[in-house]
């Protein structure tokens, strides 16, 4: 059996690469060009990145010090 396919250039055809914009900008909002950008869709099921801060209350810190203290300790 032989196969073949007919390819054609459709109505979105386009030789270069568009990026969709991913912030809107108060210079978008004034001049009114955002109604023409093409912009990424929202992903709201996305988790995102943890955040890279906090640490232990001082306090813990000696609490749990001293319960190490007493483990060792028996």
């Amino acid at each position: 059996t032989l196969k073949s396919y007919w390819i054609r250039k459709g109505s979105a055809f386009s030789t270069a690469v568009a990026r969709p914009e991913t912030e809107l900008t108060p210079e978008m909002i004034a001049t009114g060009s955002w109604r023409q950008l093409p912009f990424k869709p929202y992903n709201f099921s996305s988790l995102g990145l943890p955040p890279a801060c906090g640490h232990l209350h001082p306090l813990l810190k000696v609490r749990s010090e001293l319960r190490q203290i007493f483990l060792e300790m028996g």
